[in-house]
């Protein structure tokens, strides 16, 4: 990655009025945390989702699905946030990020100091009762699953409780999408960090923000279906990459280029 496109990057993010950045499972791939798409390492390497991580195929086998979400939830438990999740708290700090939408589950934006995140697919931090509906707080639950392999049963009706977040076959939370829509609606620059752009309906939001005359830039790996359409695209490991625009920002606003208002 040339200094020039992370100057680029940081030009684009100072000359925005409104920064949305979308993330997806490529932030956190650098915290330990398997993406679902890559080859060999990827969490669909071995199975396909919707055998394992559908609502269908939860209800009709939850020990299935509790013995694949096990490992997934160990490494989140382990996971500390990276410099990428660090540099956009500190952007957002700055003025200079209004919201991060994410597809992840594992929190680390909020770990990390973000204050204003969407997160499309859910949470651990809450589980519903499939019986009852009763909502509970998960942490206690997920330590106990985890030293365990056994899912956890509602206090109230002993149904089984899943944590709140959106398996296969679900829809994704109406308020937090509808706000994620807003943001991006209102945008004049979406930065998609970490994501395939490949899973519906989050690949549809940076469209959206086009459609409305927002700038777009992608730092991803691998290429996405909307490259063609991006001002600029950055590749290579976002725990480097977010960091160094993060200090180009600086240097551009320390240097007089861009009053800070």
């Amino acid at each position: 990655m040339t200094s020039e496109l992370v100057e680029r990057a940081a030009s684009l993010l100072l000359e925005a009025r409104r920064t949305v950045v979308l993330t997806g499972a490529g932030i956190s791939t650098p915290s330990g945390i398997p993406d679902f798409r890559s080859p060999g390492d990827g969490l669909w390497a071995q199975r396909e989702p919707e055998d394992v991580a559908s609502l269908r195929a939860f209800l009709r086998d939850p020990a299935a699905f509790a013995a694949w979400l096990r490992p997934l939830l160990c490494r989140i438990m382990e996971a500390e946030p990276n410099p990428a999740h660090r540099a956009l708290a500190e952007l957002e700090q700055a003025g200079l990020v209004r919201a991060i939408i994410t597809q992840n589950i594992d929190g680390l934006h909020q770990r990390a100091g973000s204050q204003r995140v969407l997160e499309l697919h859910g949470h651990l931090r809450e589980g519903t009762c499939l019986r009852c509906g009763r909502r509970v707080s998960m942490a206690r639950f997920i330590e106990t699953f985890v030293a365990s392999g056994e899912l956890s049963r509602c206090s109230e009706c002993g149904g089984i409780l899943k944590p709140d977040i959106v398996l296969f076959g679900e829809v994704l939370p109406e308020d937090v999408l509808v706000e994620a829509e807003e943001e991006v609606a209102s945008c004049d620059l979406i930065w998609v960090v970490g994501s395939s752009l490949v899973v519906a309906p989050a690949s549809f939001l940076p469209r959206y923000a086009l459609a409305h005359g927002a700038g777009l830039i992608i730092a991803n790996r691998e290429a996405t279906p909307l490259d063609p359409l991006a001002e600029l695209i950055l590749r290579g490991d976002v725990a480097e990459l977010l960091p160094a625009i993060a200090a180009a920002c600086y240097g551009l606003l320390s240097g007089g280029r861009y009053p800070h208002s």
